[in-house]
């Protein structure tokens, strides 16, 4: 158990269980890009962890690169894209796998999926750590998906809660009590 600010958070998706089921992203990774050398285009900052536990267990030829992206929002994100910072990439023909932490309405990573589809990839695919089928609100192709959850709040393995608590190698869930 650990408490970030006023909430209090409980062990839900343990270390080795991440590390196992991102070896098996991998894997298949290496199978179906076998003969490509894919762009791996990250999502900061909740991504970084998985990308970089991802990107250790791959054996294609791959060049990796980190987004931000920068959405119109009051007190949450409306999944208005306004832009994506820090590509300098050309992307025209190139294979992408976006790599984000976790999934939940899709909105904000359908804006971001269609703007990378603007300059002309060969194939973009999606990879996730988490995904929250049950919140989705925008159908999205999600090729790798790590673990399906239920829609609660996580925190941890990347993962924060107001600036916080992403530097934890378990993920833990909001505790309900």
């Amino acid at each position: 158990m650990i408490t970030i600010k006023d909430k209090t958070f409980v062990p839900f998706i343990p270390a080795d269980a991440i590390q196992d089921r991102i070896q098996e992203l991998a894997k298949q990774i290496n199978q179906e890009y076998a003969d490509k050398q894919p762009l791996i285009v990250v999502v900061l900052n909740g991504a970084f962890l998985f990308a970089a536990d991802l990107v250790k267990h791959l054996t294609i030829p791959c060049e990796i690169t980190f987004i931000r992206v920068a959405s119109y929002q009051a007190t949450e994100s409306s999944g208005q894209v306004k832009e994506i910072l820090g590509l300098s990439e050309s992307l025209e023909g190139r294979d992408l796998i976006v790599v984000e932490d976790i999934v939940d309405t899709g909105l904000t990573l359908r804006q971001v999926c269609a703007q990378l589809r603007e300059k002309a990839p060969a194939s973009l695919s999606i990879a996730t750590l988490l995904f929250k089928p049950t919140a989705l609100k925008e159908a999205l192709d999600l090729r790798y998906v790590g673990f399906e959850i239920e829609n609660r709040f996580v925190l941890g393995y990347g993962l924060d809660y107001d600036g916080l608590g992403r530097n934890t190698q378990d993920v833990f869930v909001l505790s309900e009590e």
